[in-house]
């Protein structure tokens, strides 16, 4: 069985106050022409389908567009919410949409039942698991103790009818111990997101989303397919692609990538304002190419970003490198949003107060971070 992994689509997402939709709306027809050249069994779409919970109604339109034409394609298409969506309004009128071959993963209310296809090696289950925390599992196991994200994945897991003599496949939205961010993804208080893969023992493939960088986390059978954009600056060196995954019979897995090329790339040029304005560099840059300039001029230049613009039309950042900024400032974008939030504290505190913080103040402000993030999710 053929199968194409999405994810992280993050529709309607604006990046650097740049509205992203006509860039998202190239890169779906790509894909659907990858899908029309490899003739896959099935789409999975791992999370992230939309930016934000509550879509604009342009990122709705584009969702729909694109799964109307996959399923005129004949072709099945499993899809999830993360972390960004809202499962409540992602699955809306989910169960009629599964006559046109459109399943998309419910509200979690403590079961789960696979969606079965079948090739010419027989039955293939599914498993579309959206974004869960701690606390979702503890409402319908409160005996299983779950605490930490590893034991939520695992309830989740233990508490699924798995036939291991059949193959399996899942579709989650997590942060994997192990796995590589960037600064484009949310960052959670002390790691305490992580899943360790040891729970994805049971399954011949699984395809996650939440993460942008296309990699394997425990071999190919447990894999992030990665954003088909480039969604900030710290991925400007990523390949985008689209993973095909192959699953032949029970025990045998083939994963590779297909490249995307987006509409406009993202490219970050480095330099004094005279470089940058000079035609040996513009002229190797695409004039559509979004663009970051970090100039390295010890004073800043008078109006930078009004007298680049008109060279690079779609300059999104501009920053500075140079023996002010590498003195002590740095860019909160490109260090600090990268950082654990408690780090960040703890590092204040003590510089504020003279010594660390306490083990129990630690405690206490873990868990006072998690209980704000939950409430903002």
């Amino acid at each position: 069985m053929k199968l194409i992994h999405l994810s992280d689509l993050h529709l309607g997402k604006r990046v650097n106050d740049f509205p992203m939709l006509e860039d998202q709306a190239y890169i779906l027809e790509r894909i659907l022409e990858i899908a029309d050249e490899e003739q896959p069994d099935a789409v999975l779409i791992a999370g992230d389908v939309y930016d934000k919970t509550v879509p604009s109604a342009e990122a709705v339109a584009l969702l729909d567009d694109f799964l109307v034409k996959l399923a005129d394609r004949s072709l099945p298409v499993l899809l999830i919410s993360g972390n960004h969506d809202s499962p409540e309004r992602l699955s809306f009128a989910g169960r009629l949409m599964e006559g046109r071959g459109v399943y998309i993963a419910p509200v979690y209310h403590g079961q789960l039942a696979p969606v079965t296809l079948e090739d010419a090696h027989g039955p293939v289950d599914f498993w579309l698991l959206p974004f869960l925390k701690p606390v979702h599992l503890r409402r319908f196991f409160p005996e299983d103790g779950v605490e930490s994200f590893t034991d939520a994945m695992a309830c989740a897991v233990r508490h699924m009818s798995i036939d291991p003599a059949r193959r399996n496949v899942l579709l989650t939205h997590q942060f994997v111990t192990g796995a590589e961010r960037c600064q484009s993804e949310e960052l959670s208080v002390g790691g305490a997101d992580n899943v360790d893969a040891s729970v994805f023992a049971p399954f011949d493939y699984v395809a996650l989303g939440h993460l942008h960088s296309p990699q394997n986390v425990d071999g190919a059978r447990v894999r992030y397919c990665g954003t088909p954009l480039k969604y900030s600056f710290s991925e400007v060196r990523h390949q985008k692609s689209v993973t095909v995954v192959e699953l032949g019979e029970k025990g045998t897995l083939d994963v590779r990538t297909v490249p995307l090329v987006p509409k406009r790339d993202m490219v970050e040029l480095r330099g004094s304002f005279a470089q940058l304005t000079s035609p040996d560099v513009y002229g190797q840059v695409d004039r559509d190419a979004y663009v970051r300039a970090v100039l390295t001029d010890e004073n800043d230049v008078y109006d930078a970003m009004g007298r680049l613009r008109p060279i690079y039309p779609n300059l999104m950042r501009l920053d500075y490198d140079n023996l002010r900024t590498q003195g002590g400032w740095v860019e909160p974008a490109e260090a600090d949003v990268r950082r654990d939030p408690l780090e960040l504290f703890a590092e204040f505190y003590q510089q504020q107060n003279r010594r660390s913080l306490s083990e129990e103040q630690r405690r206490y402000l873990a868990g006072l971070l998690e209980t704000i993030q939950e409430e903002r999710a």
